[in-house]
């Protein structure tokens, strides 16, 4: 059924499609409206059998779906940003027990300085900890992949994030085609957990390992990630049949096939690059698009099939390791032994900064000119960052290098207390 509903409000309604039995709840902006949503549900009695469960942190969000999935529960909860820092040691434990819960990442800036704006820094802190990783382009994917996410976790019993960019999807409101309960339930089977906390058959969930077996566990870990490469595609491909529409799987391209630069992106700015994309084929540019919906696992064969005719990736990416540059941009370069040279990386809207298609035909067009350079920050104010260089260097004590920023700016930071 067609509905024009807010990304967040699609995201509450697919959630409940899926029959979660407990929902852990602790409000940090941009992922409130989910649960908040989903909590109006269980008070209604719309949703049963499900406990909705008020915590106290997202630490604690995390503790009670660990509790709840060994126990045998669906489990599900949300968070975003700093929320996601601050349950860190539960979400590697999460993903250690192999607990299968879903979690979606409404993806925000992380601090310091504090922002609340959109970028992608947030999940891919976390993209080592032994999660699967799948991001959404638009809402209509962002409510997809969480069905889907409910069957991967539970199949492989580990643990999904499902990323949406906060604000860009959660607050915008879409046309969405909202599947029923029917064809939910025959996609998503009923919950049979492989581990389970019983007085009736007693084992030890979270058992002390020492070295003569750490590293087969962790192994293991990664076997489980590597069958995801395998089944992701195959339901999406069933997910296709019992939906009607393509959804999910590892990437998808988009003009690719005689392209000389193939740009790849994850999330909402897929949409701003495939507009630019059909701008510049309209002025007979050769360009196109590879978006990367699974992140973790890395899709190391479907990245380099899809790139390996190309002259050059330009790999355009909202987020940044500091002190070495782009983390999809080295996923990227990884999956090329011996010409990871062809792969330019350009970070772009950090902390929310708006991503043009003036900016963006400015970067393509040097990257089909092969004068892009191999690391490049897309409308960076040299100016402003060189005011504050030369400040440090002229004067020891020289201040908060963001208060600082924003007096350049003319903008004053808000002062708290």
């Amino acid at each position: 059924m067609l509905k024009q509903v807010e990304g967040s409000a699609a995201v509450a309604e697919a959630i409940a499609l899926c029959r979660p039995q407990v929902i852990c709840a602790y409000p940090i902006s941009p992922q409130t409206h989910i649960v908040e949503a989903l909590g109006r549900r269980v008070d209604a009695g719309e949703l049963t059998p499900c406990a909705f469960v008020n915590v106290e942190s997202e630490f604690a969000a995390m503790s009670v779906a660990i509790g709840a999935s060994a126990t045998g529960a669906r489990a599900y909860t949300a968070t975003a940003s700093q929320g996601l820092l601050f349950m860190a040691e539960a979400v590697y434990n999460a993903a250690g027990l192999g607990l299968p819960i879903v979690m979606t990442v409404a993806n925000r800036a992380i601090g310091a300085p504090i922002n609340i704006w959109n970028d992608h820094t947030d999940a891919l802190s976390q993209r080592d900890c032994g999660w699967l990783q799948l991001f959404a382009e638009d809402n209509q994917e962002a409510l997809d992949l969480h069905i889907q996410a409910f069957r991967l976790a539970e199949e492989l019993s580990l643990p999904v994030m499902v990323c949406m960019d906060g604000f860009i999807l959660t607050h915008a409101y879409e046309r969405v085609d909202m599947p029923t309960q029917a064809q939910v339930d025959s996609y998503l089977p009923p919950y049979e957990p492989r581990q389970v906390l019983d007085p009736a058959d007693p084992v030890s969930i979270g058992a002390m390992v020492g070295p003569e077996a750490f590293m087969e566990v962790r192994y293991l870990a990664h076997a489980k990630q590597q069958q995801a490469l395998e089944l992701i595609p195959a339901w999406a491909d069933e997910f296709r049949r019992v939906f009607g529409r393509p959804s999910g799987g590892l990437v998808h391209e988009y003009r690719t096939s005689d392209a000389d630069v193939i740009v790849v992106a994850l999330g909402s700015v897929l949409g701003t690059v495939k507009d630019t994309v059909d701008e510049m084929r309209e002025q007979g540019q050769k360009i196109g698009v590879l978006g990367i919906t699974c992140f973790r696992p890395w899709p190391a064969v479907a990245v380099r099939a899809a790139l390996q005719r190309a002259k050059r990736v330009v790999v355009l990416e909202k987020s940044l390791a500091v002190g070495m540059g782009g983390i999809v941009g080295n996923n990227v370069s990884a999956s090329f032994a011996g010409a990871s040279d062809r792969v330019h990386t350009v970070i772009a809207g950090l902390g929310g900064r708006s991503i043009t298609r003036g900016s963006l035909h400015r970067v393509f067009g040097q990257a089909l000119a092969d004068s892009l350079e191999p690391l490049t920050f897309l409308d960076l104010d040299r100016a402003l960052v060189d005011r504050v260089l030369e400040r440090e260097r002229a004067h020891r004590r020289s201040g908060p290098i963001a208060e600082g920023i924003l007096k350049d700016l003319g903008v004053v930071a808000a002062k708290i207390g």
